[in-house]
């Protein structure tokens, strides 16, 4: 159990930040810790009554998971009651009326919830993870936050990609935090005042020297933090995004497990060993299972890839390095970021990704694990399926983690929860992953 003496001293800055501001966005680089400094900053008001009660809006899978687990790690936030308000209708009512500390609810029920309490919106604070999914001023989401402003205390927005499209995208979180005193109070008002339009007139530009007249105006309003200004470049960050597989999918699993056998999609699956079921729970993991010796699969959910979709949007400006386990892993990345490159043996495809044309590089560990300088290109590697080979873990993640890399590298695992992910990640952690200690982990 982590406690407040663990926390770093960055993360208790930010604590400070929020406190004393009240209104504020907190521009902190994924792996920095933004939600556990939220979460302490809000147990700190709410002990001293300064508060009363948190709404936290977020992307789905995290206001599902991500909040409510982070305040369970640390022994001062575990205090902390959470109401899960998302799903249809008359759950989210349900959950609104429950006796909570802090209410979670996904973006795009932001424009429902205003209109439940309009005048009477009983949120004395906000916080907006993501804040830069609020960037359109014309959005409905946008639109309907902005009507709770006069009834809400605390603001807080949290992102490490304020600007992914440039300048434009802060007015509207801005305006959130301090109702357009810095950036003025319409987007007319601060396109005239920064940008002009190009030489067709259909899109604007900054005027010379308006982006570090920007930043001053929000300085006041803002605390940035990147990674390479608070860790050794040595230091790898590793980070565990966790996904919950659907109902429906969580039965089929066990059934799974236990009996060696499953029926998907109308096609039979049997596991003939421990060594197969083991590969087989690694496929059911990750969101696809072989059906047959062709290399044909089945669908048993897509936790994962809209797990990844959220790290990309997190995450604008990186350039993401993403590890697969299995063919039928590759074929729905593919599916799902056609943009995506695949590292082949074509020269070529390493020389663009180290001059940054590519903004994610699919690669199988066993043909990226040696030999390939891949650093210049970025410093973040997603796995989104792993594997018991600690081998092909540790060299792959040496493809960043190497001299002439500039930035701290991040290794974001993403792990279906209570499934044999944890076992192989726990393996790959104590440095002891060999596949006989997988299935002797299975069989336990």
């Amino acid at each position: 159990m982590l406690s407040r003496d663990d926390m770093h001293e960055y993360q208790l800055r930010a604590v400070d930040f929020v406190k004393e501001k009240k209104r504020c966005m907190l521009l902190l680089q994924m792996g920095l810790g933004k939600t556990v400094s939220t979460l302490t900053a809000i147990a700190d008001l709410k002990d001293s009554f300064a508060i009363n009660k948190v709404l936290v809006i977020a992307p789905l899978r995290v206001a599902n998971s991500v909040w409510k687990q982070e305040a369970e790690l640390w022994d001062h936030l575990r205090h902390l009651r959470f109401s899960i308000c998302t799903g249809p209708a008359r759950r989210r009512l349900a959950s609104l009326h429950m006796d909570a500390d802090v209410y979670v609810i996904n973006r795009e029920n932001v424009p429902w919830l205003q209109k439940q309490y309009e005048k009477n919106w009983p949120f004395d604070c906000v916080v907006v993870d993501e804040s830069s999914s609020f960037k359109s001023p014309s959005s409905l989401r946008f639109k309907a936050l902005r009507r709770t402003l006069p009834y809400t205390d605390y603001m807080i927005l949290l992102t490490g990609t304020p600007s992914p499209n440039g300048l434009l995208d802060l007015w509207s979180q801005a305006y959130l935090v301090d109702y357009g005193e810095a950036l003025g109070r319409t987007m007319g008002s601060y396109k005239s005042r920064f940008f002009e339009p190009d030489y067709m007139g259909y899109s604007f530009v900054p005027r010379e020297g308006a982006d570090s007249k920007i930043w001053d105006l929000l300085r006041n309003i803002s605390l940035s933090m990147r990674s390479e200004d608070y860790l050794q470049l040595e230091e790898e960050i590793h980070i565990v995004e966790r996904v919950d597989m659907p109902a429906n999918a969580r039965r089929d699993y066990a059934e799974l497990e236990k009996e060696f056998l499953i029926e998907i999609n109308n096609e039979e699956i049997e596991a003939i060993n421990a060594a197969v079921l083991a590969g087989k729970l690694l496929q059911f993991a990750n969101g696809a299972m072989y059906t047959d010796a062709n290399g044909s699969w089945s669908l048993t959910h897509d936790a994962k890839i809209e797990a990844l979709r959220e790290i990309v949007e997190q995450n604008e400006s990186e350039n993401i390095l993403v590890a697969y386990n299995f063919k039928s892993d590759l074929d729905r990345l593919r599916a799902a970021f056609p943009d995506a490159a695949v590292l082949d043996k074509n020269h070529s495809t390493q020389e663009r990704w180290n001059n940054r044309e590519i903004k994610m590089l699919l690669a199988h560990p066993a043909s990226a694990g040696h030999g390939l300088n891949l650093q210049r290109g970025g410093s973040m590697i997603v796995w989104f399926g792993l594997n018991w080979s600690l081998e092909y873990y540790q060299q792959f993640n040496a493809r960043l983690s190497r001299q002439g890399q500039m930035e701290p590298v991040r290794i974001v695992h993403i792990v279906a929860n209570d499934t044999i992910d944890d076992k192989v990640l726990g393996a790959l952690r104590d440095k002891d992953a060999t596949q006989s200690d997988l299935l002797k982990a299975l069989r336990s």
